[in-house]
C-alpha cells in the first residue's frame, strides 16, 4: 500500500482500519479466556486475570522489539533500500528467537520466586502456576507472533497480521469452549485446557504468519544477515528497543504502585480496586483505535523519514493526531450518558459500579489527552526516539500521577476520586509535553543514518 501524498487521510484511514479490527481480536481472546475460567470456578477466573497481566512483564522485550523493527524496517523501505529491510527483518526474528528462549528460561526458573513477588492467596497458587508455566512455554512461539506481525506491518501489509489475529481469535474461543468447558466433543480439561488453547491459537497465528512472509517474499535465505553486518545494524535496533522496552518497565511498575495506592485507601480501597479492574476493562475496549493509531503513525512517520523528507513525516504525524483525537473524543463523548449501563454490566456490585462510573468519568475526560500521548508517541517511535518516550512517560507517571494519588487519596480528599484525577492531571501533563516534544525538539535526528564504514 503506497502513501498517496495528495490524499494523506485516505492513506492513514487504509492503514488503521485493519490494525483496528486487530486489536478487537486482541482484546476478544483475553476476554474469552477470562469468561471461560469465570463459569469453571472463581479461583481458575483470578488465576488467570493475574497471569495475564503478569505476562506484560516477560512480554516487553518482545514489544520492545517489535517497535525497533518497525523503526528500521519503515526507515529502510520509505529510503527504498529494500535489501538492508530484508537483512532488518530477519536480525528482528533471530532476535525474537534468541530473546523468546532467553526469556522462557529465565522465567521458568524464576516461577515461584514470581508468584511469592505477587503474593498470590493459597487458593490461587496451584492454578496461577499451572497457567503460568504453560504461558511461560509459549513465549518463545509469543514473541515471533509478535515480531512477525510487526514485521508484516512495516511492509504496509497491515491485511496479513488481521488475518493472523482473527485465526487466533477464533481458534482460542473454540478450543476455550472446548477443551475449557468440555463442548464440541472435546476432553474437558478446566483451566488447564484454557491456557492450552491460547497456546494452540498463537502457534497457528505464527504458522500463518510465516506462511503470508513466504508469501510476499518476505521469508527467503538471503533476509539472514553475516554476522559483521549484525553487529552494526544491531546498534539501531538497540537505540530504539532499549528506551522502548524501559518505558514498558516503567509503566507497569507504574500501575503495580498506583494498585497499592488505590488498596491503602483510608475507606472504600476494595471497592475501588474492583472498580479500577472494571473500568480498566472497558477503558481498554473503548481505546482500542487509537492503539491502532499509534501503530500507522510509526508506519507512515518512518516510512517519510526513509524518504528523505523529515518535513512530511512530521505533518503527517499531525495528521494522524488530528484524526485520532478527533474520533477517539467523539467517542467518549457518545459513551458518556452509557456510563451506568456499562459499569453493571461489568460489576453487577451496586457500589462497586458506581465506583466505575466514577474512574471512567475522569478517563473518558482525558480521552484527547490519552489519544495525544499514544499518537504522537508512535510518531516518535518511528522516528526511533523512544527515549522522548521513555523521559515524558517516565515522569508523568512517577513525578506526576504518583505523587498526586497519594496526597489527594490519602491526604486530601481520602477517596478513589483522588486516584482517579491524579490519571487526568498525569494525562494532561503527558499529553502536553509530548507535543512540546514533537513540536520543539529536531526528533528526525533519530532516524536511521548510514556511516561510511557500513556496507549493506
Amino acid at each position: 500500500m503506497n502513501i498517496d501524498t495528495s490524499r494523506p487521510y485516505r492513506s492513514i484511514w487504509q492503514l488503521t482500519w485493519p490494525q483496528i479490527l486487530m486489536m478487537v481480536f486482541n482484546f476478544l481472546i483475553g476476554v474469552a479466556d477470562v469468561a471461560v475460567c469465570g463459569r469453571i470456578g472463581r479461583e481458575a477466573q483470578a488465576a488467570m486475570g493475574l497471569v495475564a497481566q503478569a505476562l506484560f512483564i516477560f512480554l516487553t522485550v518482545a514489544i520492545a522489539v517489535s517497535n525497533g523493527s518497525v523503526a528500521a524496517l519503515s526507515q529502510s523501505l520509505g529510503a527504498g533500500k529494500l535489501r538492508r529491510a530484508a537483512r532488518y527483518g530477519g536480525l528482528c526474528l533471530l532476535s525474537g528467537a534468541a530473546l523468546g528462549a532467553l526469556a522462557q528460561a529465565g522465567g521458568l526458573a524464576w516461577r515461584d520466586g514470581f508468584l511469592g513477588l505477587l503474593n498470590v492467596p493459597a487458593p490461587m497458587l496451584g492454578p496461577t502456576r499451572e497457567i503460568l508455566t504453560v504461558f511461560l512455554w509459549l513465549l518463545p512461539i509469543n514473541y515471533l507472533f509478535i515480531i512477525t506481525s510487526a514485521v508484516l506491518r512495516a511492509h504496509k501489509l497491515v491485511m496479513a497480521p488481521l488475518y493472523s489475529m482473527g485465526l487466533v481469535c477464533l481458534v482460542n474461543a473454540w478450543l476455550d469452549l472446548g477443551l475449557g468447558l468440555g463442548r464440541f466433543g472435546l476432553p474437558e480439561m478446566g483451566y488447564i485446557g484454557v491456557a492450552w488453547s491460547t497456546f494452540a491459537s498463537v502457534s497457528g497465528g505464527l504458522a500463518l504468519n510465516f506462511w503470508l512472509m513466504r508469501r510476499a517474499g518476505l521469508l527467503q535465505a538471503s533476509m539472514f544477515p553475516p554476522l559483521r553486518w549484525v553487529r552494526r545494524a544491531w546498534y539501531y535496533m538497540a537505540k530504539v528497543a532499549l528506551p522502548s522496552g524501559l518505558m514498558q518497565v516503567v509503566w507497569h511498575s507504574g500501575y503495580m504502585v498506583l494498585l497499592a495506592v488505590i488498596g491503602g485507601l483510608p475507606s472504600g480501597g476494595v471497592e475501588a480496586l474492583a472498580g479500577f479492574a472494571a473500568g480498566a476493562r472497558i477503558e481498554s475496549g473503548v481505546f482500542l483505535p487509537a492503539f491502532a493509531f499509534n501503530l500507522t503513525a510509526s508506519i507512515m512517520v518512518g516510512h517519510s523519514l526513509g524518504a528523505g523528507d523529515p518535513a512530511e513525516a512530521k505533518r503527517m504525524g499531525y495528521r494522524i493526531w488530528l484524526l485520532g483525537t478527533g474520533l477517539m473524543s467523539l467517542l467518549a463523548l457518545a459513551l458518556w450518558p452509557f456510563l451506568p449501563e456499562l459499569s453493571a454490566a461489568m460489576a453487577p456490585d451496586p457500589v462497586v459500579a458506581a465506583e466505575t462510573v466514577s474512574y471512567l468519568r475522569y478517563n473518558l475526560v482525558a480521552a484527547p489527552f490519552s489519544c495525544t500521548s499514544m499518537i504522537l508517541a508512535g510518531a516518535l517511535t518511528g522516528a526511533g526516539a523512544t527515549v522522548y518516550n521513555l523521559v515524558v512517560f517516565a515522569v508523568s507517571i512517577w513525578c506526576v500521577r504518583l505523587p498526586v494519588a497519594w496526597w489527594l487519596g490519602w491526604r486530601a480528599w481520602g477517596t478513589a476520586d483522588g486516584v482517579w484525577l491524579s490519571m487526568l492531571v498525569s494525562q494532561a501533563f503527558q499529553a502536553s509535553a509530548l507535543l512540546v516534544v514533537y513540536r520543539v525538539k529536531n526528533w528526525a535526528r533519530f532516524a536511521m543514518t548510514k556511516p561510511r564504514s557500513f556496507r549493506e
